[in-house]
């Protein structure tokens, strides 16, 4: 049984910054809380053109309880390391 995705519900307040860390072609798309509370997203899609941060953003959303437009990328279209903000 695939395990469940958490729920960071609690994290969507408006103005809210999130950090990440991403990991791109995994092989399958998930969400885990590591035991310091960080947030790792693995997603399927290679980092080209977008891609990734696209899919990162999509699979963040879901897990948050937002739609993926509220979802901006501040820090980090390049590296593993994100950080994304809740509008409002």
């Amino acid at each position: 049984m695939a395990p469940k995705t958490p729920d960071l519900a609690p994290l969507a307040r408006p103005g809210a910054e999130i950090a990440v860390r991403v990991t791109p072609k995994a092989s399958r798309n998930r969400i885990t809380l590591e035991e310091d509370g960080a947030i790792r997203v693995y997603v399927t899609t290679p980092p080209e053109d977008g891609k990734a941060n696209e899919a990162v953003r999509k699979l963040l959303a879901k897990a948050l309880g937002l739609a993926k437009t509220r979802l901006t990328l501040l820090r980090g279209q390049t590296s593993r390391d994100k950080v994304f903000r809740v509008e409002a």
